[in-house]
């Protein structure tokens, strides 16, 4: 699970304020000639610091108790109230732990040192700004309202996982049971000639023909093309007459690779694993043929294609398979639970201030907040997906 977005704001936001020389309250790093064998001992797991030991300290930084105490005393006595340089805030285990874990739910130890690093420096400059009075400010509270909405709208998405998550082993079994075309695994023979012949490769001379002739011969190709293409489905529906015959795959498929002007010596035709979404949809069709049988021939614009089911068995409900399902089910389940917030609202915005809306009768649905300059966009584009291509040696 990728780093909380709290974190990495906490990070971009500090970043500039990081100077190159070290602090010099920072720990000193151990001498390895002052101390032999320093250097190659481990630290002691986090597992091995008690809860209520403290892990953290930070001078200058006076804990609440002490900002309050500062507070509450009368103008005659400030005098003697301690000064931010006097203070020091202690972090314990427990209390150091329970702020990662609201950041991250991974606590790594490359998180810790992050947060150990980080946490001193915006404990000491958020108290600089209250002391400056910005957390008074309309642009404060503006910004803490975005803030506040972000983190429930992070809460509510959390407790939908968490709900989502709750797949019992029934429930993927009976899953199983009533869906069992989806779990049949196929071994296919593939036959697949090429929609065009290859081309001959132009000669130098063409490059001096005038223009009447440059179209002559651009014509003439393209008739040839179309020809080609002509030949090379009645060449399938050929091919596929031999292979329902019993003609062997291999050889069928030589013959079309000739017949291409194509050279493949050891052309595979064998697909051992298939599932019903191994193939393009157009292609599903035949997972519905019995073993043995050879299919019509199937045209898209990559080619022809025959198949045949050589064999077909169900896939055993193995720790693998009960994941798969699982995840499924918590996908679609996770779907349900977030279309009923993200469904339940409509936006309706002023064109003549906004623009044209997008969507469907100008309605904009869904969350629009921008998100965090800090963050991110995890939504990914999937490359299109593509016809199967021969398997060629």
């Amino acid at each position: 699970m990728r780093k909380s977005w709290l974190l990495c704001v906490l990070m971009g936001s500090l970043a500039w304020g990081q100077a190159p020389a070290q602090s010099s309250t920072a720990p000193a790093e151990p001498n390895s000639a002052s101390a032999p064998g320093a250097a190659a001992k481990a630290p002691a797991p986090a597992a091995e610091v008690p809860e209520s030991a403290v892990v953290l300290t930070i001078k200058g930084v006076c804990p609440p108790s002490a900002k309050a105490a500062a507070a509450s005393k009368s103008a005659a006595s400030k005098t003697t109230a301690k000064k931010p340089a006097d203070c020091e805030t202690t972090l314990t285990r427990a209390q150091f732990e329970k702020i990662a874990n609201a950041l991250s739910p991974n606590v790594t130890p490359q998180l810790k040192h992050q947060l150990a690093t980080v946490l001193p420096r915006f404990m000491a400059m958020s108290d600089a700004a209250k002391e400056k009075g910005l957390d008074k400010t309309p642009h404060f509270e503006e910004m803490m309202k975005i803030v506040r909405m972000q983190v429930l709208t992070q809460e509510l998405q959390k407790s939908v996982q968490e709900q989502a998550d709750k797949i019992t082993p029934e429930q993927v079994n009976s899953y199983y049971k009533e869906h069992p075309e989806q779990y049949e695994q196929f071994s296919l023979d593939r036959l697949f000639i090429p929609r065009f012949k290859q081309q001959e490769p132009e000669k130098d001379d063409a490059k001096t023909l005038t223009d009447d002739q440059r179209k002559a011969k651009e014509a003439a190709d393209k008739a040839k093309q179309q020809e080609g293409e002509q030949e090379m489905t009645k060449l399938a529906d050929s091919l596929r007459a031999k292979a329902a015959a019993g003609t062997d795959f291999a050889e069928l498929q030589k013959e079309a690779y000739t017949a291409a002007g194509q050279n493949v010596e050891k052309p595979v035709v064998n697909l051992p694993k298939v599932r019903r979404t191994g193939l393009p949809p157009a292609h599903a069709t035949v997972f519905d043929l019995k073993v043995g049988d050879v299919s019509q021939v199937i045209s898209d614009n990559g080619g022809h294609y025959v198949y045949k089911i050589v064999s077909k068995d169900e896939l055993p409900l193995d720790q693998a398979l009960q994941t798969e399902i699982h995840n499924k089910l918590r996908s679609e389940r996770m779907k349900e639970l977030m279309d009923k917030y993200t469904n339940s609202f409509q936006a309706v915005p002023n064109e003549a201030y906004f623009g044209p809306a997008e969507g469907p009768e100008g309605m904009m649905r869904g969350p629009h907040l921008p998100p965090h300059p800090m963050r991110q966009n995890p939504n990914a584009a999937a490359p299109p997906a593509q016809s199967p291509q021969p398997d060629q040696d």
